[in-house]
């Protein structure tokens, strides 16, 4: 219902409180005292009236003394508070770790370097975050709940934020109960509040205040009362406004929701990636350490190095890069009409291989018009306008496009009617009644699924006759309905009965011996953009799946003018009747399901999970709430009703499969970058590993020195800043794309050691071509040495930064680099730059602050040829590993 999670990976949510903090106590016996005293009372220890609700004033005036209703929530850190929290992450607390030792050894310029690398991280994760979740933000705002309150005597629809203690509300199937309420009426009320108690059916809730009620009892107790983060499954009601915000019951527990996000498979996946390259840092620099040490003998230099490697190995740049692919994903999504609630899901929503989806709406134009209203033998028929009118005039609960259809058709005078009863729609009996007095009687008038109608039935009308409804004219007119159906309308069949006016209260029981009056056909064509949505989501391996309440005829119909498959349709009595297995089998295979319960969804979709699958589901009712609960990615729709849009992840502004595919492909492109930047990151320092270790047993000196494996590591680091921005091959996405550590493992073994390969080719490049090895001769002088070191150093230098660096581009892609596919132009002028600032900084006035020195022209010939071989090499073997292994 409600979350209350921070949207940046990484970071822990600290909540505020909009309200003025009341004792939780105190609100809950003022609830319990208000529920237990007459509505006369309640009212007047509120100040409000049940039929004029409060004033605008009144409402401005306790919005302002009591706040919005709004409850604890991630607020906007400060801006040291924000850094702060930001600096709790494993990889860098390491870092930070590394520079104070650093420091504390009086290596400053190690120190110095590694805070650059930490204000490289997090700085521009801080900025670029800050600046995207505001945007996100603001676009949340858009799909904000409202509710419909009495203020002045007149219905008006006011934000939830808004609401105050006082205020009338009136609640309907599909409302989001807005905070702790005291019912003052209600009509087959039944709540959902299973996010609170944890009960799994509805709670039904009366207005009757219970006589002698303790006081000290639990305020869940009470029958006549309802709480924030529950909604309405069934029935309509009235209710006083009595605590809102933080001091509602929900608000009492708001708080530690704030701080327990549930983690998705996307955070379990950067988090397990980002332990593997910390257990492999361990392991590397333990082992390091141990063998500079013994070979070298100097411990300090060991320690001061193998720190270094630590830093080299740490994939610092995680946090910055997972955060800005995201908050650049729902910013890109929201340009296509699709609002991103909840960050983690856009990683979800490119992993979906199965999209579960009703029909109206969807397949539909969701514009239902009325086509036909005719008795039992065809003709057109007034009375059965006039009736159907009447249900969906005076019906208070939610209208329906079924009912905005009828209203919408004709315009009649029913002020000589008056309104006695209402027996509201549910899910189980498919149809829903009003009781009015009309012509001197009170008549039941119901409108419904046809064969629920026909089962309630005992005669039927023929002009002004009314005649036994038997079994033979009862199939007759099945068949009737059902050469309807074939054609695309949907059937609703309109019955009545008649009261003495002495009977002022109904029950469901009274939907019986009705008279069969007539039907009422209506037409939903198919969207025009239908089919196409369908064969792009089937390119990019999205199985389309229709789970209705809709009957199987008009179902099939619909499906066949959207190029669906509907050969093969079940019901929800055929799946009620199969066992476990059977039922995930059928699930698997069939994709057009009918006639379904919201629990039968709910129960597919868990299935399907249950299988393997990543699920979306889309939907925009109340019975649909169970199933976007239960989806890996539940989305609705702006004009859905409250609990369904509060139930969601992902909010579309658009009813549109189009826009859906459009937002699955953003998904994808999302996650695509961040794995290009794990499996660059992963590759390098698998390769890095082989080749610090082998280097630091077989020389006499240090292969790298630490300052100079710091600022090699800053300048790749900053070569990744534009990998959010870079474009992505068609056949990275072309299916769901999922989380696969064994994968990344497997390339980064695979494609890792050619880096070492190119980097013991440097060294014996260095060592024999360039002297390097005239270190060991006799003779040789300290500042000879010294120098010897200095050339073989730089060498490696420039080359570990040169091939990991233009390696980015051969990684990014699965194409040939550069003319199968090119990066963006920030990524290549990033990744350019640091190239050319790699090869300047030994002739430049740094390089002796780096210990860097000259380097032969020669040496640019060998490093050239190295660049073009590696690149060679690591292409084929790339794509040998894609071919053998797959991109998952």
């Amino acid at each position: 219902m409600f979350m209350f999670s921070s949207i940046l990976t990484g970071r822990s949510a600290s909540t505020s409180a909009p309200n003025k903090n009341v004792p939780q106590g105190e609100s809950e016996r003022r609830l319990v005292e208000l529920c237990s005293i007459s509505v006369r009372d309640a009212l007047k220890d509120l100040d409000s009236k049940a039929k004029e609700g409060l004033s605008t004033e009144e409402a401005e005036k306790r919005l302002d003394e009591f706040g919005p209703n709004e409850l604890a929530h991630a607020k906007r850190l400060g801006i040291l508070a924000d850094l702060w929290e930001r600096s709790k992450s494993p990889l860098v607390i390491q870092l930070l770790v590394i520079a104070a030792i650093s420091g504390i050894m009086g290596d400053m310029k190690s120190a110095l370097v590694v805070g650059a690398m930490i204000l490289l991280s997090v700085g521009l994760s801080f900025i670029l975050d800050r600046r995207s979740s505001s945007a996100v933000e603001a676009l949340g705002k858009r799909v904000q709940s409202r509710t419909l309150v009495v203020r002045d005597g007149k219905e008006v629809e006011v934000r939830i934020s808004e609401v105050v203690p006082g205020d009338i509300v009136l609640l309907f199937a599909g409302s989001v109960i807005p905070a702790d309420v005291r019912l003052l009426s209600a009509k087959d009320f039944f709540v959902s509040q299973s996010a609170l108690t944890g009960e799994s059916m509805p709670v039904e809730k009366t207005a009757h205040t219970e006589k002698g009620h303790d006081t000290d009892h639990s305020a869940w107790e009470l029958p006549n009362a309802c709480y924030l983060g529950s909604s309405v499954n069934s029935g309509t009601a009235r209710a006083v406004v009595i605590n809102t915000g933080m001091r509602t019951l929900f608000g009492s527990i708001s708080a530690s929701l704030a701080e327990r996000a549930e983690e998705t498979s996307f955070d379990k996946g950067t988090r397990s990636f980002t332990w593997l390259m910390i257990r492999f840092m361990l392991v590397m620099t333990s082992a390091v350490f141990l063998i500079v040490g013994i070979s070298k003998g100097e411990w300090l230099e060991a320690l001061l190095f193998s720190l270094s490697i630590a830093v080299g190995l740490t994939p610092e740049m995680l946090p910055m890069i997972v955060t800005v692919n995201l908050a650049k994903g729902a910013l890109t999504m929201a340009a296509k009409k699709v609002i991103i609630k909840r960050l983690p899901s856009i990683q979800n929503f490119g992993a979906i291989d199965i999209l579960c989806t009703d029909k109206t709406g969807t397949l539909t134009q969701d514009k239902v018009v009325l086509e036909k209203y005719v008795d039992i033998t065809g003709r057109t028929d007034e009375d059965v306008l006039t009736y159907a009118y009447l249900n969906s005039y005076y019906q208070t609960g939610l209208r329906n496009l079924i009912d905005r259809a009828i209203m919408d058709h004709t315009e009649l005078n029913v002020e000589y009617c008056r309104l006695v009863d209402e027996l509201p729609f549910d899910f189980q009996r498919r149809r829903m009644s009003v009781v009015v007095d009309y012509e001197g009687d009170h008549v039941l008038i119901c409108k419904g699924a046809v064969e629920e109608i026909y089962e309630c039935c005992s005669h039927y009308q023929n002009g002004e006759e009314v005649f036994p409804l038997f079994e033979m004219i009862r199939n007759n007119l099945f068949e009737e309905v059902e050469r309807e159906n074939r054609e695309g309308f949907r059937v609703l069949a309109i019955a009545y009965r008649e009261f003495p006016r002495q009977k002022t209260s109904f029950s469901v029981e009274d939907e019986s011996k009705m008279v069969l009056l007539g039907f009422v056909a209506f037409f939903d064509p198919p969207k025009a953009q239908a089919s196409e949505a369908l064969g792009l989501l089937q390119q990019a391996g999205v199985r389309v799946k229709v789970l209705t309440g809709d009957n199987g005829l008009v179902t099939q119909r619909v499906c066949t003018n959207v190029g669906l498959k509907a050969d093969r349709m079940l019901t929800g009595a055929e799946l009620g009747r199969l066992s476990g297995a059977e039922f995930d089998q059928v699930v698997q295979d069939v994709d057009v399901f009918v006639k379904l319960s919201p629990a039968q969804k709910e129960q597919i979709v868990r299935s399907l999970r249950g299988s393997g699958h990543v699920v979306g589901f889309l939907g925009d009712g109340i019975n649909d709430a169970p199933a976007l609960k239960a989806a890996d990615v539940g989305i609705s729709v702006d004009s859905g009703v409250d609990v369904a849009k509060e139930t969601a992840d992902i909010v579309l502004l658009e009813k549109s499969l189009l826009v859906l595919e459009e937002g699955i492909m953003e998904g994808r492109r999302v996650f695509a970058n961040i794995v290009k930047y794990i499996r660059m990151g992963a590759s390098s320092n698998f390769g890095n590993m082989f080749s610090v270790l082998g280097a630091s047993y077989l020389l006499p000196f240090l292969p790298m020195l630490p300052i100079q494996i710091l600022t090699n590591n800053l300048l790749y680091d900053f070569s990744q800043t534009g990998i959010p921005t870079d474009r992505v091959d068609e056949e990275l996405v072309a299916k769901p794309l999922k989380w696969n550590i064994e994968n990344i493992k497997r390339f980064m073994i695979c494609v890792g050691p050619i880096s070492s390969l190119f980097d013991y080719a440097t060294f014996a490049l260095m060592w024999y071509f360039f002297a390097c090895s005239a270190y060991n001769a006799p003779g040789a002088t300290a500042a000879t040495k010294e120098g010897l070191a200095h050339l073989f150093q730089t060498g490696w230098f420039v080359e570990s930064l040169l091939t990991q660096t233009l390696i980015v581009h051969i990684i990014r892609t699965r194409r040939i680099p550069f003319f199968g596919s090119s990066a963006s132009v920030p990524m290549t002028l990033t990744t350019l730059a640091i190239m050319g600032l790699g090869a300047w900084l030994p002739y430049s006035p740094f390089a002796a602050s780096l210990s860097l020195v000259p380097l032969p022209a020669i040496y640019w010939v060998w490093i050239v040829a190295f660049l073009i071989s590696y690149s060679l090499i690591t292409h084929f073997v790339k794509t040998w590993f894609f071919n053998r292994f797959g991109g998952d």
